[in-house]
């Protein structure tokens, strides 16, 4: 922790991402007892009230059309649109690391099923793919989830065989195949650990990834649904006062903007730190 530490501090883009993350992630999760107002109080007489810019008003960044606090259901927003991104990672990780684990260690007919169909996935628009599935099943939040997690198991899995292909050759899993290990042990105690680094980074950036399409779908209607605030739905609901009320879409984009800059930024700095041939200069 400290050699990370030391690092991080060394690298002043990696710091600004760390420090952009970190707060977002913390404000999702004490959204409960920071966020000033209710998001869903209406508030017919205050609509579209421009920004006051002190925190101790009630309209700090503007009011929406319905007389909703703007900053208020960017805080609460944050909780789902990160939440959802969160979990779309880790199962669109999980599934990608397995498959790419099979396909790069058992070979054959496993690898070519799984790389074909990895093939056949990137070729589909991803942005097309989402939104035939999203109106096939219905907008909502798992089906949103389920999409984002379809859409990006495919860079795990091409990562991580790239990476098994060229770990099982190496002398420790030879060692452990010829002391009698089985396959699923050499993959989960020799293999795993060592592919984890690759997947990590992989996952970081692919955050920043399925932040903005969450964002686009809740913005054409297919992903989060009123009258929950997600900042894609908030972008949606201001593109129509874009001349008189520059604050509704405004702050929300800021705030998809900043967490995808910080995530970028963490993501390039983790890819640094792990490159083995930096490790003998740290």
């Amino acid at each position: 922790m400290r050699n990370v530490l030391r690092h991080l501090l060394r690298s002043p883009a990696g710091l600004i991402g760390a420090v952009i993350v970190v707060a977002f992630v913390l404000i999702a999760l004490l959204a409960p007892i920071i966020v000033p107002f209710d998001p869903l109080q209406l508030n017919l007489r205050g609509r579209l009230t421009p920004p006051t810019w002190s925190l101790l008003d009630r309209y700090s960044m503007g009011a929406d059309q319905l007389g909703r606090d703007i900053l208020s259901r960017i805080v609460v927003g944050s909780r789902i649109t990160l939440a959802v991104a969160a979990i779309a990672v880790l199962v669109g990780g999980t599934i990608g690391i397995l498959l790419g684990l099979c396909a790069g260690y058992f070979g054959g007919w496993a690898d070519r099923i799984i790389m074909r169909l990895a093939d056949i996935q990137l070729s589909v628009p991803l942005m097309l793919f989402a939104l035939i599935v999203i109106a096939a099943l219905g907008a909502s939040l798992p089906n949103l989830i389920a999409v984002l997690a379809l859409t990006g198991w495919t860079r795990y899995a091409r990562v991580v065989r790239g990476e098994v292909l060229s770990l099982r050759e190496r002398e420790f899993v030879l060692m452990a195949r010829a002391a009698g290990a089985r396959g699923a042990r050499i993959l989960w105690w020799h293999i795993l650990p060592n592919v984890m680094t690759a997947a990590i980074v992989v996952a970081t950036l692919e955050l920043a990834r399925v932040v903005i399409l969450e964002s686009a779908l809740s913005f054409l209607g297919l992903g989060v649904q009123p009258p929950d605030a997600s900042w894609g739905r908030m972008l949606a609901d201001g593109r129509g006062y874009i001349a008189s009320a520059w604050w509704l879409s405004t702050f929300p984009g800021i705030a998809i903007v900043l967490v995808v800059l910080g995530v970028n930024l963490l993501g390039d700095w983790m890819r640094d730190f792990f490159d083995p041939k930096l490790v003998g200069s740290r």
